[in-house]
């Protein structure tokens, strides 16, 4: 299996790479969009439903839960069955929840079928990301990987503006159904262009890993979404200290694993534990504000759903102008030029925005919004391409569902802690002024500036980074994997 693995990543040009980055950005497109589209319908689905908005979120919680619940699977799915069958497999159950959902007739059923979909959708960005970072030439990874990062900064974008107009257009049915052409043709691209050389004899699965991840990443988002409500409710300190148990247990049993379910034995690696940490509090800062925004232009300045998504286009705009550049810089110079601007400029759109009032006209929103954009783009992708080379090669297959599964945890962690932080200043303020409009836009404004200070943190870590150096263990990993200088590209 070796020698097809070799000849396989031996043969790969950049003309032949189209193909497989075309059927994992089309998959990565879908899952990603969808993770956007309820938030905006939520106020239909509640009217149609005749429920509530704490009811139907669960529609959104449960969604993100089964990610972070089947995420830590990925690795070892994809060593004992191969990539390319397990990423179809996973399209198509994503597809299939899609098909669901769009038929749910009560909230339950809703919920229910959402979290098939992130069942499904919950290993394709790891194992997309896997197989490209491995195909990709010697000296072109950080290009490559920064065509891979531009659906996930435009899918969220667009997402909004998408289902705006079916929203108020069409039925919210179709931000669900929509979902099977487009998985459809990902499956039909996958099977064409997708290669099968990823498969490898495996030990056992890892059991124990196995239970204890989903329950602690799926406890632990539960009890921080939990604690946007309240951080001393009993559902709260339940998430948190059952989350927290099993996570501290899972990290004791893997480290003590030759082959565990996640690979922590990575985080050996200063360089990589620096990367991480950087990407980590960037994805808090960022993915809190992102949303935000729509819900400042929806509930401060009355904005339809459709007029928000199109005053987040300069976002998307210039995420999708910023990503392949900082790709190609990430080739010559490194990660952490690209990460101490991008993180200037996103630290510097977050305070603009955190001085918002009830007079700020659009242009100054969509400037900020812009130069989000264009820090995310400029330094997101350089970042996790950063994480992935400085982590030894023979173990990116199990190195992408960590980073995943972590990056699911930390967006948690920011919706909810962000989202509480603003509601509680909503409260604060509403008690001292007595007039919502002025409590709301100052709350918006406080929680803004908490992201930018988180930003800010991430700005100074960014100059801790360095060029990775080669592990002593890259050595065992290419006895089995051909050597392959695009591990260290740009270093």
């Amino acid at each position: 299996m070796s020698t097809k693995v070799e000849a396989a990543e031996a043969s790969v040009t950049l003309k032949q790479l189209i193909g497989p980055l075309l059927a994992v950005i089309v998959g990565m497109i879908m899952v990603i969009l969808d993770s956007t589209v309820v938030n905006v319908a939520l106020p239909r689905l509640v009217e149609d439903f005749q429920s509530t908005v704490s009811t139907l979120q669960w529609s959104v919680t449960g969604y993100t839960l089964a990610l972070s619940a089947v995420i830590p699977l990925a690795g070892w799915m994809t060593d004992r069955f191969g990539a390319k069958r397990i990423f179809l497999i996973t399209i198509g159950m994503f597809t299939l929840g899609s098909v669901l959902c769009s038929m749910a007739q009560t909230p339950e059923q809703l919920i229910l079928f959402r979290v098939i979909q992130g069942l499904g959708g919950g290993m394709v960005a790891p194992i997309g990301m896997a197989m490209i970072f491995k195909l990709a030439p010697p000296g072109k990874v950080g290009s490559i990987m920064g065509m891979l990062g531009v659906p996930m900064l435009l899918a969220p974008a667009f997402g909004p503006i998408l289902a705006g107009y079916l929203i108020e257009y069409v039925s919210w049915h179709w931000i669900f159904l929509i979902n099977l052409p487009i998985g459809i043709i990902a499956i039909l691209v996958g099977i064409r262009f997708l290669p099968d050389v990823e498969r490898k004899s495996v030990p056992m699965l890892d059991i124990a890993g196995m239970i204890l991840a989903p329950i602690a990443f799926a406890m632990l988002a539960y009890g921080v979404n939990e604690g946007g409500t309240s951080w001393s409710s009993g559902k709260t300190l339940t998430g948190l200290i059952v989350g927290g148990t099993a996570l501290i247990v899972f990290i004791f049993v893997e480290l003590r694993k030759q082959q565990p379910l996640l690979e922590l034995r990575v985080f050996g690696s200063s360089d990589f534990t620096r990367g991480i940490v950087i990407a980590w509090i960037m994805q808090i800062a960022l993915f809190g504000a992102i949303l935000l925004i729509p819900l400042y232009l929806q509930q401060v300045k009355h904005y339809g759903a459709l007029e928000t998504g199109f005053i987040l286009l300069p976002q998307a705009l210039a995420s999708a102008i910023f990503m392949p550049i900082g790709g190609r810089l990430f080739d010559k110079i490194g990660a952490r030029p690209l990460a101490i601007t991008g993180l200037a400029i996103i630290t510097t759109a977050l305070f603009m925005l955190s001085q918002i009032s009830m007079n700020t006209g659009l242009p100054y929103i969509m400037t900020a919004l812009s130069m989000m954009g264009a820090g995310m783009g400029m330094s997101m992708m350089a970042i996790n391409t950063h994480v992935l080379a400085a982590a030894p090669r023979h173990l990116v297959s199990r190195v992408t569902p960590l980073t995943t599964a972590a990056q699911q945890v930390m967006v948690s962690f920011a919706v909810a802690g962000l989202t509480g932080y603003l509601s509680s200043h909503i409260a604060d303020n509403l008690a001292k002024s007595g007039d919502p409009a002025s409590a709301s836009v100052a709350a918006f404004g406080a929680t803004f500036q908490l992201a930018a200070c988180i930003a800010f943190v991430g700005l100074l870590l960014g100059f801790i980074l360095r060029k990775p150096k080669p592990r002593p263990d890259d050595t065992a990993g290419r006895e089995t994997e051909k050597p392959n200088p695009a591990m260290m590209a740009g270093h």
